[in-house]
């Protein structure tokens, strides 16, 4: 199993005291080598505090696990929302939070986006304090290289949080200080998407530059200067900046860390943890002693709803048929996206063999967060909070490189980008050259629309479809289409601003188009 992940658990660490603090106030250790171990005083892996503003950037890591930023509202959110999936579950789950956010309209007192905007926030605050006490704490001494490496972890990390409000909900407030007042910070007016987007690339620049390529095995999960530019590579994606996006995919591509070796169906198990294909992932463990607390419920939440041992989750986001109906004949990518719920006449099996039975509440389950049986009985525990979260694949930023260099256009740069994603068909067929032919076209537009399909099915059921429907233009289409029909181009690519958030601003924040 994977090494175990950061928990800072009781935040109060003081500031010229390093590890042993960090361990008589309850904090457990980050993405230690030891299997679902804990650092201690005398296996941390920087004694004598060569890493010392860890205690507080192992904060904003710690967040990435949150119920808040990566578990139901997320979930709902970027993928409940898209065509790719439905709620799930059963019919008046989760209330009208939930059921609007499938259905639309979301309504400004829904819950979920008071949630998402709580936590992301709460990240970029840790990180805001991350940079603070890099700046400002003189009783901590360190070389300017750990300086700028830390503060560029922080910024990567805040990038994310951001990226993340500007898609959900469009304008929102800009804050890159810690304030003296917290409720000051519900103050701050909103910033344009432009505004956000010049910050956010500046934050992502700056960590390109100042993370390493690739931590010690010890520090696995932690943010590199791949996941930077991946990242910005997706954030120019989303503005149309062809040419920036393409140089910073091709960083990625050209930097060799990462490859497409790994199987398709390998990526999503746990021993695909952390793999080639892996640019950033949200890292996440479990023990028999403490199978929840160092994890992160993602998975639970996706989980078969059942009886015994198929009682494994809530069943929630749960493919839809339109996404069912998108993969190409005998594609391999389909059956390892979706699981489905055996009938009377046809029995389906897991990955790992297990009949699946007849009865279960939906008939097809998110096929990438199904854990191994061997591991839930190896800690006592069904739910799977130990499963990591596939933030940034390998196989995005190829595609990422294809759609930009195509949109950038001439003859070299459409053949570069049919070579990108004709790598990402290969390695979905697996050997079997019948299926999933390279594509050939030479055609701008015909290959824009592969481009596209192929970013439906690589990356089905990983948060992308939405944001992906909504920057083309098309969401309005795919939406009446998907059966969404309460869906309006107009109102419905954002979230409205949480009603709790103009309240407490005194009206100083306003609310989205439509709402």
């Amino acid at each position: 199993m994977k090494q175990a992940i950061l928990n800072i658990k009781a935040y109060r660490l003081l500031l010229p005291v390093l590890l042993a603090a960090v361990l008589l106030t309850g904090c457990r250790g980050f993405l230690d080598t030891e299997r679902q171990g804990a650092y201690d005083a005398d296996n941390y892996p920087y004694p004598g505090g060569s890493g010392p503003y860890d205690q507080f950037i192992f904060g904003a890591y710690n967040d990435l696990r949150s119920f808040n930023i990566h578990s139901q509202a997320f979930i709902t959110a970027t993928s409940i929302r898209s065509d790719d999936a439905d709620k799930g579950s059963t019919p008046a789950d989760g209330g009208a939070n939930a059921i609007s956010m499938d259905n639309f309209p979301v309504l400004a007192a829904n819950g979920f986006c008071n949630t998402l905007w709580v936590g992301y926030y709460g990240l970029i605050n840790k990180c805001n304090t991350t940079i603070k006490e890099v700046n400002t704490n003189t009783q901590i001494t360190a070389t300017d290289a750990i300086k700028q490496q830390t503060i560029g972890e922080a910024r990567f990390l805040r990038a994310y949080g951001y990226f993340w409000l500007t898609r959900l909900f469009g304008r929102v407030p800009l804050i890159d200080t810690v304030f003296s007042d917290p409720a000051a910070q519900n103050n701050v007016p909103q910033s344009s998407t432009a505004q956000l987007y010049t910050f956010i690339e500046n934050d992502l620049s700056f960590a390109a530059n100042t993370l390493p390529l690739s931590w010690d095995a010890k520090f696995v999960g932690r943010a590199t200067r791949g996941a930077a530019l991946g990242m910005l590579a997706k954030v120019y994606l989303y503005q149309q900046k062809w040419q920036q996006a393409m140089d910073a995919a091709g960083q990625v591509i050209n930097s060799g860390q990462y490859d497409l070796s790994t199987p398709f169906d390998k990526i999503f198990r746990e021993e695909g943890e952390n793999s080639k294909e892996s640019v950033f992932e949200v890292q996440a463990t479990a023990s028999a002693a403490i199978p929840t607390a160092n994890g992160v419920q993602y998975a639970s939440i996706q989980g078969t709803r059942g009886t015994g041992v198929w009682d494994q989750g809530w069943g929630w986001n749960t493919p839809s048929t339109y996404l069912e109906a998108a993969f190409e004949p005998n594609d391999p990518r389909k059956n390892r996206t979706i699981m489905y719920t055996s009938t009377s006449t046809t029995t389906y099996q897991t990955i790992y063999g297990e009949n699946l039975p007849v009865g279960l509440p939906n008939p097809r389950y998110n096929n990438k967060v199904y854990s191994n049986p061997a591991i839930r009985a190896s800690i006592g525990n069904r739910f799977a909070y130990w499963m990591n979260i596939r933030v940034l694949r390998y196989a995005d930023v190829v595609l990422m490189y294809a759609e930009a260099a195509n949109e950038v256009g001439g003859a070299a740069n459409i053949t570069a980008a049919r070579t990108a994603l004709n790598s990402v068909r290969v390695r979905a067929r697996a050997g079997n050259n019948s299926i999933l032919p390279d594509i050939t076209t030479t055609d701008q537009a015909e290959l824009r629309t592969a481009i596209r399909q192929e970013r439906r099915v690589e990356l089905a059921m990983e948060h992308e479809r939405f944001f992906d429907i909504v920057r083309w233009g098309i969401a309005q289409d795919v939406m009446q289409a998907a059966g969404k029909t309460n869906f309006s181009g107009s109102r419905d690519v954002l979230l409205p601003i949480p009603q709790t958030q103009i309240d407490l601003s005194g009206g100083v924040l306003t609310q989205n188009p439509g709402y």
